[in-house]
This record gives C-alpha cells, structure tokens and sequence, in this order.
C-alpha cells in the first residue's frame, strides 16, 4: 500500500474524469431518491407533526415524485440485471421512460 501512496497518483478516478451521460444521471438519482426516501420518512413525520394545513397534499408533495422514481428504475435495475438492454441506446430510452413514467404517475396519484 506504501508503494500506491508514495507514487502521488490517484487510486481511483475522479468524477471529473467521466462525462456525465443520460445513464450516469439516472442511476446517481436512484442513489438520491433512494436516500431521500430513507431521511424522508422520518422528515415527513416530524414536520408533519408541526406544519399547519392539510396533511394530504404535504404527504402527496414529500412522497410521490421520488417513491414513483425509485420504484420505476428499480424495475428497470432488475430488467437489466439479466443482461437485457444494456446498449447505449437501449440505456438512454429506459432512461426518458422512467423519467416520462415518473411524471406520468406521481401526478396521477397526486390527482387521486
């Protein structure tokens, strides 16, 4: 390990290095919006403990967009995980579906 600290190189490459891609973005927002959904619960109830108005439409803005999000690119993580769809093209069109899907049915359920 010495040896790798001494040579004044990089371990690993920096972010900066890769262009960013339609792909790169879809999966660092599954990151996100399953980070977001972790914090969120627990944000949600304590502010929903001390925000004044209606509950449902607090409840709709904190929780559909990113529980829709999530749910739909995990759907499509497991459709890739058997080897399917993972050309460039077939990557980008998975990935405007999930974001149209996304749209599509968190204002759907906000509708409800």
């Amino acid at each position: 390990m010495s040896q790798y600290l001494d040579s004044k190189t990089p371990l690993s490459p920096h972010i900066t290095v890769y262009s960013w891609s339609l792909h790169i973005v879809v999966s660092v927002c599954s990151c996100d919006t399953g980070m977001a959904l972790g914090s969120g619960v627990s944000l949600f109830g304590l502010s929903s403990l001390r925000a004044p108005g209606n509950f449902e439409s607090h409840f709709q803005v904190c929780t559909f967009f990113p529980l829709t999000y999530h749910i739909s690119n995990e759907i499509r993580h497991l459709m890739r995980d058997p080897g399917r769809g993972l050309k460039i093209p077939q990557l980008y069109q998975s990935g405007v579906a999930i974001f149209v899907l996304t749209v599509l049915s968190s204002v759907g359920l906000a509708a409800t």
